[in-house]
């Protein structure tokens, strides 16, 4: 036996138990969600509940409209996702191919924003937004935030991963950029398009701050937004605001189960380690 496939038990028992420990919250949460209120109440919790019930789920919706929530973050989550996306992919193979005057300044300055927190632009973001008169909208939210430094920077990485010849291939056969882009690049950049979507709509779904700012009303509200004004309203209601905050990250856990085999890929081929 070689002396790595002796480790192999021992590496899997450690990945078994760090993924027991990462997963527990997110069972819990099932647990809870799904118990009844005597059980919460009594101290009686087990790690799985007595009776099963969905009254802490019918409670929720009900009382709150959480379906328009729903469709509220994703419709500003996709429409983000499309927008940065697509802003990434053209800002990506532009800094790898195209020589111009100042690309490397400029490209520096984009990856400097990573470095500028949400609190500090958030006031003049907010008089820009007013001055547009888009305050108490979907576009509020969804221009600010529109665009991604990180996404511009792993475009460029993964862009330069592609092998050069068959750009220059292109080229000579008289093909200009945005066909190279739209027949060469985009097909062989899957994976890149589905961690940039997936990681930008991941952000989106959870984004509460700006949000919270930029939408008044409450029919406008996205799920992390209407998971605090939950709290506030049910207090101390654990069943009911676990049975929410499940509904608010189970779309996000298919996401990734179904595009996690993209996901290491475009990591992989970007050099991000």
């Amino acid at each position: 036996m070689r002396r790595r496939d002796r480790w192999l038990p021992v590496r899997l028992l450690l990945a078994v138990l760090v993924s027991a420990v990462l997963l527990f919250p997110l069972y819990w949460m099932v647990v809870v969600a799904f118990s009844s209120r005597a059980e919460l109440l009594g101290g009686d919790l087990r790690l799985w509940p007595r009776t099963f019930t969905l009254v802490n789920m019918e409670r929720v919706f009900s009382a709150f409209p959480v379906l328009t929530w729903v469709g509220n973050s994703v419709a500003i989550a996709l429409t983000v996702s499309l927008v940065t996306v697509a802003v990434s992919m053209l800002g990506g193979y532009a800094f790898a191919h195209l020589r111009f005057r100042g690309s490397g300044v400029l490209f520096l300055l984009v990856v400097s924003t990573l470095m500028i927190p949400l609190q500090v632009i958030m006031v003049p973001l907010f008089r820009l937004v007013t001055g547009l008169g888009l305050q108490g909208s979907y576009w509020a939210v969804i221009l600010p935030t529109a665009a991604s430094g990180f996404g511009v920077f792993l475009a460029r990485q993964f862009v330069l991963a592609i092998p050069r010849e068959l750009i220059d291939a292109a080229r000579i056969d008289g093909a200009g950029h945005l066909r190279v882009f739209w027949q060469i690049v985009l097909p062989l950049s899957r994976p890149l398009l589905a961690v940039l979507f997936f990681m930008t709509l991941l952000q989106s779904w959870n984004d509460f701050a700006w949000p919270l700012i930029a939408l008044q009303d409450n029919e406008l509200y996205t799920l992390p937004i209407g998971l605090l004004y939950l709290q506030g309203q049910f207090g101390s209601d654990y069943g009911g605001t676990m049975a929410f905050a499940l509904v608010s990250v189970t779309p996000m856990v298919v996401l990734f189960l179904g595009f996690q085999r993209f996901f290491v890929q475009g990591f992989a081929r970007s050099g991000i380690r």
